[in-house]
This record gives C-alpha cells, structure tokens and sequence, in this order.
C-alpha cells in the first residue's frame, strides 16, 4: 500500500505520529472511449470557450459561478492559504458510542499506520478504544477538506472514517411517509416469519461480485476470439395475488434454500414418513380383503 498523508492523531496532550492508507480499492473493470471504427483512443482537449485555444493544465485555476453567471477565480495560492488548523492533525474532540453514529454519514474508510516513535501511544489508544467500546470523534483535513471522521479499531488497527458533514445528508422527504398505510398483522407476521427464516451470520467471503466476473470472461473470450454465449435467462417467477401470498411463497422459497445437511435431514426423514404411510396403507387394504373373505 502506498502512503497518501502524513500526520499526527492529538489525543489530549498526547501527538501520535501515523501514517494513512486508502483502506479500499476499487475493482472495477477500467475503460477507454475508442473510435469503434479502429480502436483509436479518444482524447478530449481543454478549451477556452471565450478564446477558443486549448490551455495547458498549468494555467488552469479553479471557478466559482455566481447567480450572475459571472466567475470567481481562485487560485492554488488562494486554496493553499487558507486556514485549516486541522491540516496535519486528526484533532479528537470526544469519544462516543458507534450506535450514536448513523452509517449514513460514513464517507471513505483509512488505515492509520503508527511511525516508528509513535507505536506505543497508538498500541495504547488502540487498546483503550476496544476497552471502552466506544470510537473517537475528530476532525481531519485531507485534500485541502475538512471533515468530520471517526476513529475505530479493525482487526488491530485504528481506521479513520470520514463522514460528511450534516448539512450534506438530504433530509428524506418523501410523500408516503405522510400516507396512513394500513399493515395487516399476519402481514406483519408473515414478514416477521421470513427475516428469521433469512437470518444468518454476515460472512463477506460468501459473496461475489457477479457482474464483475461476467465482463472479466467476455474480455477474455474477445482476446481468445472465442464465441460469446449468452447466459440462460432467469426464470421468472409469478407474481402473488396479494401481499400476504407473496410472504407466504418467500418464506417458503427461502426455507428450500437451508443449509445442504438440514434439507437432505429432513428430506430423508420425509421419505421414511412416506414409506410409513405407504405401509399402513397396505397393511389397511390386506385387513380389509381378509375380512371381505371371511365374510365370504
């Protein structure tokens, strides 16, 4: 991993010297606009839409618009001085409970790595935080952006998240919330019944990214001239008649899905209550001819 910032964590009077890593990395498959007729990159040129040249990266500044349309130009020099108390620092300013905090406000995840003079205060407010479960509110400035950030403990490293500030969260304004919607309780049962038909443990491994993976095969089978199959589609399954209908089928669609050993268990134990059945229904129909012949 290749360091992005240098800086410090103050934690009271105590300065941690660390460094930061991106904790992601994006997957996606990269690519290019081409001419479709010869696989020509396209390039697009930097053009002044007063005088019409292209201008080079370095006379580039940035702008902001007004409502007049006319533009403010700020300079590099402008952006770089000003102040920013946090542009060094991870500034902790309380410790509280991660339940207080809403994911929503999570922005991008870091890993803090201590230098070398700063281990044993890192390994120290590392240990304090899992001690106390709670996580660190601060602020940090990367990128010329302030921003509010948490710091937590992962795997036996202190992750910065940044969060967005609270006035950068949309209020979710919606026109249901103000309907009376009417839950029926078996509806309400029902769907009780699926989340716990559903419920498991969260183990990322399990998981793939599909899409991904279908469009790594295509490019390889382009490279190889191979023929592209399509996949078979999905069947479609029918729609319930109702709300009720449709949980009903979920839940047993979803206990199909059990773990292997439970369904052949319990398949295997259906056939033996089958056998049973088919048994007495035999041994019913003998009795039955036996006293139709002594009757006889």
């Amino acid at each position: 991993m290749r360091t992005s910032w240098h800086g410090a964590i103050s934690f009271g009077l105590v300065t941690i010297p660390v460094k930061l890593y991106s904790a992601t990395e994006p997957k996606d498959v990269a690519f290019h606009q081409v001419h479709r007729k010869d696989g020509g990159r396209v390039r697009f040129k930097r053009v002044c839409t007063k005088c019409g040249q292209e201008v080079p990266y370095s006379d580039i500044a940035s702008g902001y618009e007004l409502p007049s349309g006319e533009i403010v130009v700020l300079t590099d020099e402008d952006l770089a001085n000003l102040p920013l108390p946090t542009s060094r620092r991870i500034d902790v300013l309380l410790f509280a409970s991660m339940e207080q905090v809403d994911p929503i406000f999570f922005d991008k995840p870091y890993y803090l790595e201590p230098e070398a003079q700063g281990t044993k205060p890192y390994v120290l407010l590392r240990n304090a935080l899992e001690n106390s479960g709670k996580v660190a509110i601060a602020k940090v400035a990367l990128r010329q952006r302030e921003s509010l950030a948490i710091l937590r403990v992962r795997e036996g490293v202190v992750v910065l998240e940044t969060m967005l500030w609270p006035d950068e969260v949309r209020e979710p304004d919606f026109m249901f919330l103000e309907e009376d919607v009417d839950v029926r309780p078996q509806e309400l049962q029902m769907a009780s019944s699926l989340i716990e038909t559903m419920a498991g443990d969260f183990k990322p491994d399990q998981y793939e990214d599909a899409y991904r993976k279908a469009l790594q095969q295509l490019i390889e089978a382009k490279i190889e001239g191979k023929q592209i199959v399509p996949p078979k589609p999905e069947e479609q399954v029918p729609a319930a008649a109702d709300l009720l209908s449709a949980l009903r089928a979920s839940v047993e669609a979803a206990k199909k899905g059990r773990p292997r050993d439970e369904a052949r268990r319990d398949g295997e134990a259906g056939e033996r209550e089958e056998i049973r059945e088919v048994e007495q229904g035999q041994g019913a129909k003998a009795k039955a001819k036996g006293g139709t012949r002594k009757s006889a």
